[in-house]
């Protein structure tokens, strides 16, 4: 039986705003960012079958809100379109954390109202996309921001800040792409966090730049 789920994280209130919910952790990523926290389930192997993962949701079904289903990356699965249509209709919200990196997928669950939230990576600007995620990826990026953009649903961008990585110049870029793409919603920054295991061993980041990208025109929060 196909294992596509590294483990699962039976309960969470950071992951889902607002809401209790549990993380499926899909094994496998497109990507393969300098600065990922989650090699192991980059590089690894699935540990649980979905069947397992739907046994577990029916013994959380009135406890938990929400299901998030993040990696790695969880859209480039076979049938996550499916997996998820199943866990929505068992009555959970549902979040995906994606890469942006299958607009196709990502189309099809707007359409069939199978996501209720998306938390989309913003790993860099066009030119410095392929050195950090070692792949060619940023136009179908670019292809499920729109997509998000032209979306009722709640949805957030965030960008994963190493010092060495991406330069304040270069986020300025970034915050511009949102800005001229009118993109409304918060900007969350998150912080490379140094005592962390990476794909490629990093020198520490300096992390404290909030004076150097405040902007009044978009709202930016640093976690």
């Amino acid at each position: 039986m196909i294992q596509p789920i590294s483990d699962i994280t039976p309960f969470t209130l950071l992951d889902y705003p607002g809401k209790s919910a549990c993380i499926l952790w899909y094994s496998g990523c497109n990507m393969r960012c300098l600065y990922c926290y989650n090699p192991e389930i980059v590089f690894g192997k699935g540990k649980r079958s979905f069947p397992e993962i739907i046994s577990f949701l029916q013994t959380r079904k009135g406890l938990l809100d929400a299901v998030v289903f993040s990696g790695g990356e969880c859209l480039i699965h076979k049938n996550i379109v499916a997996q998820i249509k199943m866990v929505k209709e068992m009555g959970f919200l549902v979040k995906v954390d994606t890469n942006g990196s299958s607009p196709k997928v990502l189309y099809e669950l707007l359409k069939e109202n199978l996501v209720d939230y998306v938390a989309l990576d913003f790993k860099s600007t066009r030119e410095s996309f392929p050195a950090i995620t070692q792949s060619n990826l940023f136009n179908p990026f670019e292809q499920s921001f729109k997509l998000l953009l032209e979306s009722d649903i709640e949805y957030e961008v965030r960008t994963t800040y190493h010092s060495e990585l991406i330069a304040p110049k270069e986020l300025h870029q970034m915050i511009d792409y949102l800005k001229d793409n009118a993109y409304k919603g918060t900007y969350y920054i998150q912080y490379y966090r140094n005592d962390k295991t990476t794909i490629k061993e990093l020198p520490d980041s300096y992390n404290r730049i909030e004076n150097l990208v405040q902007t009044k025109d978009l709202k930016i929060i640093f976690r």
